[in-house]
């Protein structure tokens, strides 16, 4: 079976919620999906991935959490090129800017995002946001 990482930082868990329907969409097209903490990750694990997700909530200005996501993030930038990579988090303020140059950042390393764009839920995720997820982690696991 097919394993698909879907590597999250969550600090209310809110974006862990989101994770956990993501691995659902993955399991539900036929692949697995493997949830883990950023903390419990190293980026060489995706360094032969075809796919995987990452997950992070808007943090101080509309950033990535700084411990443990950017840095896990940075290290991707060197062999992202080509991957199909889902994004997905919550956020409680703004607009969601945070994902837009998240996403622009991983494209122009030479990922394609997957469904064009990061989900995004407004604090907790609603149902729609959670089917979104889903169908995130189904088109990861095409």
């Amino acid at each position: 079976m097919n394993d698909i990482y879907v590597i999250y930082w969550s600090g209310t868990g809110n974006t862990e919620s989101m994770a956990r329907a993501v691995a659902e969409g993955i399991d539900s097209a036929g692949a697995h999906g493997v949830l883990t903490e950023v903390g419990s990750a190293a980026p060489e694990m995706l360094k032969d991935a075809s796919s995987f997700a990452l997950g992070c909530p808007a943090m101080g200005s509309e950033e990535l959490e700084e411990g443990e996501m950017e840095p896990f993030v940075s290290a991707l930038e060197d062999f992202v090129s080509g991957k199909k990579v889902g994004l997905f988090g919550s956020y409680d303020w703004g607009d969601g800017e945070w994902m837009r140059l998240w996403a622009e950042r991983m494209e122009s390393a030479g990922a394609k995002i997957a469904g064009g764009e990061g989900v995004i839920a407004n604090n907790a995720p609603d149902d729609d946001a959670l089917t979104a997820c889903r169908k995130l982690g189904e088109e990861l696991a095409k």
